[in-house]
């Protein structure tokens, strides 16, 4: 009897496990990157402005300006505290040093996070007939009482579905920020005391392999803004921007009722694990003074009270905010005012062009006219211009980069409508033909287009999102009928070339990586059949590698220099075999590598 019991307490244990297990799997956890705009920003559908528990391969979750590898965002989201009927003081964290995540999605598979143009309407299951509000919105939502947020340690639900959106921008002079603008609702009971907390771990500087570069920021406030900054200590390596956070409270309950708290933790320390006291510091009504010793920024901004009944809606808006330096950070802050104050209605960019690439030996051809189906950005027309012009569009630009689909971007063309008092009146093109590249390297390209400025405003031009646009091309030849002139390049392979500081780079980086590593070495098979299988030996006949290559259109494949058991290979001389699998011809060859 003992035995069974004790089996039954076994099982009854796996299962919970696993149901806990399931509950995190099943949820559609999701992320998405802002990076329409200057600001590159990481958004999760669990509220947590980093990768949290989503799988997000990048190192970097708030990149400004583009392409900088300069962070801004160690972690960051809301907290949530109030007492419920039954007199119990909770909280509930999206994210914290000192608490398990405690909001996911639900498990509807379209708990994802919604991507939506300008303009566009989108029937979300819990947001019916949604229109997109800037030039890149996400919407997602999430909850604290679901399985997912139950297995949290210690968490006890206040029951709350939170909305959120964020907004951006992909021209000047609201492209340096980000906008959040959240929706609370109880969905339980009545709860009362309702207090509201924005936390940001800020982490400001150059990204290298580790967190050292955050160990040197402090945190400021201004209470009259509402507006926390993470600021890098000057001299520790000239951080081009710091961030902002500013609070817009809910325009539903007189300002001067509101209570307001800020508090920094100096290196983490400070920060509360259990509800009830961490209620009480968001609570607790005082503004410390600004953060002297730069040992680490991390910081809370808090408000309320509110009183909530089921069903309530409770929204209010935050804005992240970058900029050349702090003088730059509050100059944004005005263009945030103004924003929020025109309730985001201002002028937008045309549509993006209908982008097509088409590769040739040693050309990349670049086609945008609008064909039958396609959204023409010559014909739009901005209900919220100040002006009489119904059809603002004015030109096209564009721009290559030899590095990556963010750029950075080099002009190559500008073409504006011809015969009228704005720009250079160069006549529209709408093909552009890039002529002497390498063949087998990546190249990318995009198309942007431009409006009239608004004279009545003094709204300058606005320019669609080049990153939004940006097409990879690949220039070579097609494959071979056979094999026969399979070639190694570089032959040698040299371990002392900075190959990744070539233009465009032959090796670089994985994912946000900024500098280059051993795992990024590459030689490559050159003149490969459309099928065909690579074998690499070494000298003594050893398989070193086998890769296979099956690819209509590529004729080339790429070797990380890494052995089929994820060894790196040493300095020597490869052999190597080339089948055409259709016809069995095989072709030999061999190649040096010197490390």
């Amino acid at each position: 009897m003992a035995f069974r019991r004790k089996l039954i307490q076994v099982v009854s244990l796996l299962f919970t496990f696993y149901i806990f297990l399931y509950a995190q799997q099943a949820v559609p956890l999701d992320w998405k990157m802002h990076d329409i705009g200057q600001v590159r920003q990481l958004v999760t559908n669990m509220g947590a402005l980093w990768s949290a528990e989503t799988n997000y391969p990048g190192l970097i979750y708030c990149e400004f300006p583009p392409n900088s590898h300069e962070e801004h965002i160690g972690q960051s989201g809301i907290w949530i505290g109030a007492i419920t009927p039954d007199n119990d003081t909770l909280v509930s964290v999206t994210s914290s040093w000192e608490s398990d995540y405690e909001f996911f999605p639900s498990a509807a598979s379209w708990d994802t996070i919604w991507v939506i143009n300008r303009g566009d309407t989108v029937d979300i299951p819990y947001w019916h007939n949604y229109t997109g509000v800037s030039d890149q919105d996400f919407i997602c939502r999430y909850n604290d009482y679901g399985p997912a947020s139950l297995r949290a340690s210690n968490h006890i639900p206040l029951y709350l579905d939170v909305l959120q959106t964020s907004y951006a921008w992909s021209s000047q002079p609201v492209d340096e920020m980000i906008v959040f603008r959240f929706y609370i609702i109880p969905t339980k009971f009545d709860l009362t005391d309702v207090y509201i907390t924005y936390w940001l771990d800020g982490n400001v500087g150059y990204r290298g392999e580790g967190w050292s570069f955050a160990q040197n920021d402090y945190s400021i406030y201004d209470k009259d803004k509402k507006l926390g900054i993470a600021m890098d200590r000057p001299g520790s390596g000239g951080a081009y921007s710091p961030i902002g956070v500013k609070i817009y409270p809910p325009d539903t309950v007189p300002e001067d009722l509101l209570k307001w708290t800020f508090n920094w933790y100096p290196g983490g320390s400070g920060m509360e694990s259990r509800d009830a006291p961490r209620y009480l510091q968001m609570a607790e009504n005082k503004i410390m003074e600004n953060q002297s010793e730069a040992d680490g920024s991390q910081f809370m901004i808090s408000f309320g009270p509110f009183d909530l009944s089921v069903g309530d809606t409770l929204s209010f808006t935050v804005g992240e905010i970058l900029g050349e330096g702090l003088d730059g950070v509050l100059a944004n802050i005005k263009q945030l005012d103004w924003l929020i104050g025109q309730d985001f209605k201002v002028p937008s960019p045309p549509p993006l062009p209908p982008l097509r690439v088409e590769t040739k030996n040693h050309k990349v051809i670049l086609r945008w006219e609008a064909l039958s189906g396609d959204v023409n950005p010559e014909t739009y027309q901005d209900r919220y211009r100040a002006d009489s012009i119904k059809v603002p569009f004015e030109g096209y630009r564009v721009y290559k980069s030899t590095q990556s689909a963010t750029g950075p971007w080099n002009l190559l063309g500008e073409y504006d409508i011809s015969d009228n008092i704005y720009g250079y009146n160069t006549g529209l093109e709408r093909d552009y033909i890039d002529v002497g590249l390498l063949n087998n390297l990546e190249y990318y390209y995009s198309v942007s287009a431009f409006s009239k400025p608004d004279s009545v405003t003094n709204f300058p031009s606005q320019e669609s999102s080049i990153n939004a646009n940006a097409k990879k091309a690949i220039p070579g030849t097609e494959p071979p009928e056979t094999v026969g002139k399979v070639a190694v390049v570089p032959n040698p392979y040299r371990g002392d070339i900075a190959y990744h500081s070539y233009n465009p780079p032959w090796e670089k980086p994985g994912g946000t990586r900024a500098r280059w590593m051993e795992q990024d070495r590459r030689i490559q098979f050159i003149n490969l059949p459309a099928e065909c299988e690579i074998k690499i030996y070494t000298l003594a006949g050893d398989l070193v590698n086998t890769i296979k290559h099956r690819d209509p259109y590529k004729g080339y494949e790429d070797w990380d220099l890494i052995s089929s058991v994820g060894q790196a290979v040493s300095s020597d001389i490869y052999l190597f075999t080339v089948e055409d699998t259709k016809n069995k011809k095989v072709q030999l060859g061999k190649f040096v590598i010197i490390k």
